[in-house]
């Protein structure tokens, strides 16, 4: 998602008159669009913006702009403007305005005159929603590939989850302005497509679903694959399954998030499954898709959970033989109901807990490696 917005950043700046640097150390403006998902990848963009202090207009955009909004002043100074993710289309404007603010200010040194007593800095956190133009900015980071986003925001409320509270609720595109710009994105030479949304499943247009949006991709002319980024259990099914099982163009590849495999932590992570639920889930799509891809995302040390329920983690995700798995360790985030949970749990529990799933899957993924590259033979 992140990646999408930073492509339309850049295409509304260049249609604005600014350009990319190949240099970071040669831009006048540097821009982070940051994510708050895990404290860690918050703690790096504070550290980047540090490294970048001097004569450069900073921005924090996106989902840490969101989370602190104005208090991000107060971290780092040197940061100029602040942008929630709904207010991106303002970015240009605001640049601008910065610029000639700066311009005045040289000017009044200049001339003697008493400059002004601070910069101005800027914040719009406000939003919540954006312009169907957004999407239409015409700028792809792969000449071949492009993202397609066909949902913002998230209502599910999972526990351990900020998305819902720095990227609003879940709102969905229209089907026809997401065909429009799968269009475009051809019209330029990109042949492959990725469809986003933090549960795609759940895509709804009036009567129009998205298995339908899957059809009605399949058959453009110009694009040779897709593919769609990520599902949720509690809406992914059979429908969606058989789609994949026979659009041609359509990977067979599902990355399906598990996030434990005890019902107790799951329930207190509002994931609305059981790990019966989930198993019998991706044995219907192995069944269906053969010889289809599955990954997920695993999150270790949620409060409270005890050695029993990390060994059913464990023991789920044998079963389950992942071809690959992203595995955390978990960390509060602000706003969400596990924050206000005690965490019980030591860093060095975490981190032994870690490793040994880490070891796990990649011994499984190696395995599946093996058994693919034998079969290609």
């Amino acid at each position: 998602m992140n990646i999408r917005d930073s492509e339309v950043i850049n295409g509304l700046l260049q249609n604005a008159g600014y350009q990319i640097t190949d240099n970071d150390q040669d831009a006048d403006v540097v821009i982070f669009n940051t994510c708050s998902v895990r404290q860690h990848a918050e703690e790096r963009i504070w550290s980047l913006i540090g490294s970048y202090k001097g004569s450069k207009i900073i921005g924090l955009v996106g989902c840490m702009a969101q989370n602190y909004k104005e208090k991000s002043f107060d971290r780092d100074e040197s940061i100029g403007f602040i942008v929630g993710p709904q207010d991106i289309a303002k970015i240009p404007e605001i640049i601008k305005k910065i610029v000639a603010g700066n311009k005045k200010n040289k000017q009044s040194l200049k001339e003697g005159s008493s400059p002004f007593l601070f910069e101005r800095k800027f914040w719009e956190t406000d939003g919540t929603s954006r312009s169907e133009d957004l999407y239409h900015q015409g700028f792809y980071q792969d000449k071949h590939h492009a993202y397609v986003v066909i949902s913002e925001g998230c209502s599910n409320f999972c526990s351990y989850c900020v998305v819902p509270y720095v990227r609003g609720p879940l709102r969905h595109r229209g089907s026809k302005n997401i065909l429009a710009e799968i269009q475009e994105a051809i019209s330029k030479g990109v042949t492959r497509i990725t469809l986003l949304g933090q549960n795609v499943n759940a895509y709804q247009d009036n009567s129009f679903n998205f298995t339908q949006l899957l059809e009605k991709v399949n058959v453009l002319n110009g694009l040779k694959s897709f593919d769609f980024f990520t599902s949720h259990p509690k809406d992914a099914g059979l429908d969606s399954f058989k789609a994949m099982r026979d659009l041609e163009k359509l990977a067979k590849s599902l990355h399906l998030p598990l996030q434990s495999g005890s019902d107790r932590i799951l329930k207190l992570m509002n994931r609305g499954y059981s790990a019966k639920e989930y198993l019998v889930l991706i044995d219907s799509y192995r069944k269906i898709v053969k010889d289809g891809l599955l990954t997920t995302d695993i999150i270790l040390g949620f409060p409270t959970e005890t050695e029993k329920e990390f060994k059913e983690t464990y023991d789920l995700t044998k079963k389950a033989e992942f071809n690959a798995a992203f595995i955390f360790k978990y960390s509060p985030r602000p706003y969400t109901l596990a924050a206000k949970m005690f965490d019980d749990l030591k860093q060095e529990v975490k981190e032994r807990r870690h490793k040994k799933l880490l070891d796990l899957q990649r011994s499984v993924s190696n395995k599946l490696d093996r058994k693919r590259e034998n079969e290609n033979k």
